[in-house]
C-alpha cells in the first residue's frame, strides 16, 4: 500500500467518516442548546394552549418543531458532507504487480525510494550508440510511444532510445509525492540504473516537456542537449510576465482555463472537478475536437488507421494517478520558472531547442516564443502548417533529432 503524502493525509483525516460523525454530533448539540436558550422550555398558559389548539384545528399545514427542523438540517448536512468526502477523495490506484492490480509485463528498474519505473529500449545497442537519448512521453501516453523515425535514420546516426513510463503511467508505480523536481531525479536515477553514461540527450513531447525544464534546472551537468517539442506551458510560472500568461491562457477554451485554474489553486478539489457532470472540463478528455487544428485532424485520421501498441496500459493503474496527477504536478507551484534557468552550455558544447507548431491550438505559441526571446541560448523553431501532433510526422520528427544531434 502506497503511503499518503502529508497533504493527502490531512485531507483524508479531516474528511474521514468518524470525524464527520463527531462534527455532525457537535452541530446537533449546539443547535439544541441554542433552542433551549432561545426559550425552548418556556411555560405556556392554559388559555394560550386552548387558543393554540383551536387554531391548529383550523389549519392543515405541516408544523415542524424546532428540534425536528434541526434534525432534518443535520441529516441534510451529513448527506452533503458524505457526498463531498466521496467526490473529493481520489480512488486508490491499482498498482502493477500487487493483488488485484495489473501484471508486470515490461522490464523495470527499482529506484532508491522503492518505486519501479518501466522502460523500453530501442535503436542500436547502447554500447555501440553514438547518441543516447531519453524520450519523455506526454499526457495520456507511455513508453510505447511510436516515434516517427525510420530504421535507416536510426542506423545512419547510431541512436539509442530509452523510453519509460512516467510515475503512475503504464507499468511504473504511482508516486503520491510526485513533484517537478522529482521528475528530474527519476530520469537521472533511471539513466544510472541502466548505465547509459554520465551524459545523455533528452526529448520531451507536450506534457513531457516540464520534466525537461526540471532537468535543465536540477541536473544540467548530465545533459548533452535537449529538445522540447510542442512543450507544455504553465500560466502561473514564477517570474513570468503576467500579461503574457494572461494572453496565453485566453487562447484556450473556457473549460480548459477553469480546469487548469482548479489544478493550480485548488488541487484538493481536482478529482471532483474532473468527475462531476455539471460543468464541462478538459477538452482533450471530453472529445472536444475543436482544440485540434486541420493538420492535427489529418494526423488523427492516419493514427486511427493503425493499431496503437500498449494503449490499453496507459491508465490501467487509475486515471487519477496517471492523467490527473500529471496535470496537478505540471500546474503546481514551481520553485522556478524557465526564465530562471542558466545556459547549461556556455561553451556551446550542446544545444537546447524548442519546436512549436504554428497552428497548435493546445499550446499557445506566444509563450514559448517569449521564452526563446528572453533566453537567446534556446534555439526556437516554429513549424508552419503544423499543429500539436507534428511529432508523429516523420518529415518533422527526423529533422528535430538531426538538429539536436548535429545542429
Amino acid at each position: 500500500m502506497m503511503s499518503l503524502s502529508f497533504n493527502e493525509r490531512v485531507v483524508s483525516e479531516s474528511l474521514s467518516p468518524l470525524v464527520l460523525v463527531i462534527y455532525i454530533q457537535h452541530i446537533y448539540k449546539l443547535s439544541l442548546l441554542y433552542i433551549y436558550m432561545a426559550g425552548g422550555t418556556k411555560k405556556i398558559s392554559a388559555a394560550s394552549a386552548r387558543s393554540h389548539t383551536r387554531k391548529s384545528k383550523q389549519t392543515t399545514s405541516l408544523n415542524l418543531s424546532p428540534i425536528m427542523i434541526v434534525q432534518v438540517g443535520v441529516a441534510l448536512l451529513a448527506g452533503l458532507l458524505g457526498w463531498a468526502y466521496v467526490a473529493i477523495k481520489p480512488p486508490p490506484p491499482k498498482v502493477c504487480g500487487t493483488p488485484g492490480g495489473p501484471p508486470v509485463t515490461s522490464p523495470r528498474v527499482q529506484l532508491s525510494d522503492g518505486r519501479h519505473l518501466a522502460y523500453k529500449e530501442k535503436g542500436v545497442p547502447k554500447e555501440e550508440a553514438k547518441y543516447k537519448i531519453i524520450v519523455i512521453h506526454g499526457f495520456d501516453s507511455s513508453k510505447d510511444l511510436d516515434l516517427a523515425v525510420s530504421q535507416e535514420f536510426i542506423e545512419e546516426l547510431g541512436i539509442y532510445f530509452l523510453l519509460f513510463d512516467r510515475a503512475g503511467y503504464g507499468e511504473s508505480d504511482p508516486h503520491p509525492k510526485r513533484s517537478v523536481k522529482g521528475e528530474a531525479l527519476d530520469i537521472q536515477e533511471l539513466a544510472d540504473k541502466l548505465d547509459i553514461g554520465s551524459k545523455f540527450y533528452l526529448i520531451g513531447f507536450s506534457m513531457g516537456a516540464y520534466p525537461v525544464w526540471s532537468c535543465l534546472k536540477y541536473i544540467p551537468h548530465r545533459l548533452s542537449g535537449a529538445s522540447l517539442v510542442v512543450p507544455f506551458v504553465h500560466y502561473w510560472w514564477p517570474h513570468f510576465p503576467a500579461d503574457i500568461s494572461k494572453k496565453g491562457i485566453k487562447t484556450l477554451p473556457a473549460r480548459d482555463r477553469w480546469t487548469f485554474r482548479v489544478a493550480h489553486y485548488a488541487p484538493w478539489l481536482f478529482n471532483w472537478w474532473m468527475t462531476q457532470k455539471w460543468f464541462p472540463n478538459l477538452s482533450i478528455m471530453t472529445g472536444n475536437m475543436a482544440v485540434f487544428c486541420d493538420p492535427d485532424l489529418e494526423m488523427l485520421k492516419i493514427l486511427s488507421s493503425t493499431p496503437s501498441v500498449g494503449q490499453e496500459k496507459i491508465q490501467q493503474q487509475g486515471v487519477y494517478e496517471s492523467l490527473y496527477r500529471d496535470i496537478l504536478v505540471g500546474y503546481s507551484k514551481w520553485d522556478f520558472g524557465p526564465l530562471d534557468i542558466a545556459n547549461p552550455f556556455p561553451n556551446n558544447e550542446g544545444s537546447i531547442h524548442i519546436w512549436q507548431g504554428r497552428e497548435d491550438r493546445i499550446i499557445p505559441s506566444l509563450m514559448n516564443r517569449y521564452i526563446a526571446e528572453k533566453l537567446p541560448w534556446i534555439r526556437y523553431h516554429e513549424v508552419p502548417d503544423a499543429g500539436h501532433l507534428m511529432m508523429f510526422n516523420s518529415t518533422v520528427c527526423e529533422p528535430i533529432l538531426r538538429e539536436l544531434f548535429l545542429g
